[in-house]
């Protein structure tokens, strides 16, 4: 089995096997509103009781990545996401139009659908500049191995990219639950399921297709006017707006979403008359800050009040 978490810092990109597996730590610049990042990899890792494996993946996309809507432009999507898919000249003509967010795109497109173990490695013709992309989730095997991508494949990979777009690019995990493209659960640790209970979100959408981009909803996470959460991409902004824009809120997950036989994930999402492939995500109830808890959090600023907004207790007077 495999814990799905993301863990996120800002700066640098590892991959370095632990006792348990391999420790993907995927760091990148956040759009907008990035604040101080967390710890290094591995501080503060338990000892698991069990041999899972445990695979751990920065949710930090920035929201940037979301808006390159119409990646099957790349070639990819029919070409298959192998060897033989990196090297047409489409993919170097999406590729090469912006180097650096492509390629920060392409390492979480690469850890969504390319199973553990694996790798996609591409040579930039113009600059020789070889980029390496390590798997990590496997949600898509067959467009992995050469296939061209199914629907669903492309759905459950946007998804799990949506999943992993993080405002503010602090370290926090989540608990990734759901259908592979090939409809097989994801599996999870019995200390996933105990430490990750605070149902957070659920995310779907198309981001291949051209037209559709992303969309993130709430799966009952409520906080108090106290409270904040680094993950905000699943709550409503200002007038119900969308906190991570592109990506569209769409209010409570349960109003267009199917959950599995056990009330643990959605098993499908239909929005605007077509069903997608979703993601659901758990958090750790430790990752919800309350203002007067005595740490300053990146989602609270200094004050006069008891809101996150001006929280003085946690950052003092301003």
């Amino acid at each position: 089995m495999l814990l799905k978490t993301f863990e996120s810092r800002r700066s640098g990109w590892e991959l370095r096997p632990t006792r348990w597996g391999w420790l993907v730590t995927l760091t990148l610049t956040c759009a907008i509103g990035c604040g101080p990042a967390g710890g290094l990899p591995g501080e503060g890792e338990e000892e698991l009781e069990s041999t899972s494996q445990e695979v751990l993946v920065a949710n930090g996309l920035s929201l940037n990545g979301l808006n390159l809507n119409g990646l099957n432009l790349n070639g990819l999507s029919l070409n298959g996401l192998s060897l033989n898919g990196l090297s047409t000249s489409s993919f170097t003509s999406w590729f090469q139009a912006d180097r650096v967010q492509r390629d920060e795109v392409m390492k979480y497109v690469v850890a969504c659908a390319v199973p553990l173990g694996q790798s996609r490695t591409y040579t930039d013709p113009s600059t020789y500049t070889t980029y390496t992309w390590n798997g990590s989730l496997g949600l898509a095997t067959s467009w992995a191995s050469g296939n061209a991508a199914t629907t669903t494949e492309l759905q459950v990979v946007s998804a799990c990219m949506a999943a992993h777009a993080n405002k503010f690019g602090i370290h926090v995990t989540v608990s990734l639950r759901g259908l592979d493209g090939a409809g097989t659960a994801i599996s999870t640790t019995s200390q996933e399921v105990t430490n990750y209970t605070t149902r957070e979100a659920c995310f779907f959408g198309n981001l291949f297709d051209g037209s559709t981009g992303t969309f993130g909803g709430n799966d009952g996470l409520s906080l108090s006017s106290s409270q904040s959460s680094p993950r905000v991409c699943g709550l409503a902004g200002s007038g119900g707006s969308s906190q991570c824009s592109p990506m569209v809120y769409v209010g409570s997950c349960s109003t267009y979403c199917t959950r599995d036989a056990t009330n643990t994930f959605f098993t499908s999402c239909t929005y605007n008359s077509v069903t997608y492939r979703p993601i659901t995500t758990r958090m750790n109830p430790a990752d919800i800050y309350t203002c007067g808890d005595g740490v300053c959090q990146a989602t609270e600023k200094c004050g006069t009040g008891t809101t996150p907004a001006s929280c003085a207790a946690d950052c003092g007077s301003c």
